[in-house]
């Protein structure tokens, strides 16, 4: 692989988690909850946390390889590298374990509510899962802020 096609498949998973996540939490989400009852819903969120992960776990594996892949090949290590790259990674890091914890508690949790029926129980995880995305959305527009601009910062 060379850097051109690792800066491709960088950024192309880095668009498709953050763009993803912000549509998901700033556009569906309150069209969702103003639409649609609690069964209807959270039947919703199931099936889209179905398609959407699994391109998040592309991501989780891509984004950072090719990062390192970069950073540890062609620009150098990381001894050369400018502070702004080390935050993207280390930001990266946070974002991964982020995910790690929504697909491994309460995205479980939510699709056994709501294959039971329980709705109640089933919003409370989609609370759960709503704060965990709204950081990582947050985490990702400020890591895409420094990878943009980070060079200009100073």
């Amino acid at each position: 692989m060379g850097m051109d096609i690792a800066i491709v498949l960088h950024v192309f998973f880095v668009v498709v988690w953050v763009g993803g996540m912000f549509f998901a939490h700033q556009c569906l989400r309150p069209v969702a909850a103003a639409q649609l009852e609690p069964p209807l819903r959270l039947r919703l969120w199931v099936g889209v946390f179905g398609r959407f992960f699994p391109w998040v776990w592309a991501a989780i594996v891509l984004v950072p390889a090719s990062g390192l892949f970069m950073m540890l090949g062609p620009l150098g290590g990381f001894a050369h590298l400018p502070l702004y790259i080390h935050a993207m990674f280390g930001l990266g890091l946070v974002m991964v374990g982020v995910f790690l914890r929504v697909f491994f508690s309460p995205y479980p949790a939510l699709r056994k509510a709501v294959a039971a029926g329980d709705w109640p129980a089933g919003a409370a995880q989609l609370a759960r899962i709503r704060r965990l995305v709204g950081i990582n959305t947050l985490l990702g527009t400020l890591t895409l802020a420094i990878g943009a601009g980070g060079r200009y910062f100073g």
